[in-house]
């Protein structure tokens, strides 16, 4: 009986306690900004600071959303995210079948390259990218953006499908092509229906990076085209900060990646195992 007590003890304070105090730092700062978001103006500066607010107001969020060109930023935001998706993912499931199944010379210094290419910021490429765009008359539009995070999601996003088509035997292609089968129709008819778990954390993963994205979207867009990122950022006044439109268009901003995850994190939980498993 004292051994199993002993035994929960010891499990809560170095399991249990642990992840607790990794979800509070986790979800504290969230939880602050949609605290902060639904507190009257009055009640954001006062002191002692009110922890939980005594009056709860929606005044950030209906004064946020009469702002029409909020709801477009958000529309601009998915159109774009969207389109980083269906490139991100025709190009990394293709990329990623070709390093799995076929041995070419150069295959491993490209699957290097790929790496290498993730351990270097983001910024290093936005000065040659913006100097592409400006020639090919492409500034501040929906494709530059697209193209631009592509840039950055799919070497990752390949490495991510090469692991998942990794875990499906050779074999099963080999059936199919001898059924009648194409190279391309094997990969489309059974490979990317048995790693179809590995294709939605792979898109959830450009998803979220281009849903989130702020550099790119400030420097190559801005105008005509302006992601939630950018028009969050237009909340920032030279010598005022509306805290509580901000922290509302920050609550709303995070909200479809939320849902998202979600929505689908039963498939994401099975695509991260999935492509955790070497064959």
């Amino acid at each position: 009986m004292m051994v199993g007590r002993r035994s929960r003890l010891n499990r809560f304070l170095t399991i249990e306690l642990s992840m607790l105090a990794i979800i509070a730092f986790g979800l504290g700062p969230y939880l602050w900004m949609v605290l902060t978001s639904i507190k009257p103006e009055e009640l954001l500066f006062r002191l002692p600071i009110d922890y939980w607010p005594e009056q709860v107001t929606l005044e950030h969020y209906v004064r946020l959303l009469s702002k029409a060109n909020f709801l477009e930023n958000m529309g601009q935001s998915l159109v774009v995210a969207v389109g980083t998706v269906c490139v991100g993912l025709s190009l990394s499931v293709t990329a990623a079948y070709s390093f799995s199944r076929f041995r070419f010379p150069g295959r491993r210094f490209l699957m290097l390259k790929f790496l290498v290419i993730n351990m270097f910021p983001v910024v290093l490429l936005i000065i040659p990218l913006f100097v592409v765009m400006r020639k090919l008359g492409l500034l501040d539009t929906y494709f530059a953006l697209i193209i631009a995070h592509s840039t950055f999601s799919i070497p990752f996003a390949t490495w991510m499908m090469t692991s998942y088509i990794n875990t499906i035997p050779v074999s099963l292609d080999e059936a199919a092509m001898t059924d009648g089968c194409t190279r391309l129709g094997a990969m489309w008819r059974v490979v990317l229906p048995l790693c179809l778990p590995g294709v939605v954390a792979t898109g959830i993963y450009i998803f979220i990076t281009s849903w989130n994205e702020y550099l790119y979207a400030a420097i190559l867009a801005g105008q005509n085209v302006r992601t939630i990122t950018v028009g969050i950022q237009t909340l920032i006044g030279e010598f005022e900060i509306e805290w509580g439109l901000l922290t509302a268009g920050g609550t709303l901003g995070a909200l479809p990646a939320t849902i998202l995850f979600i929505v689908i994190q039963r498939h994401l939980i099975e695509g991260m195992v999935a492509g955790a498993v070497k064959r």
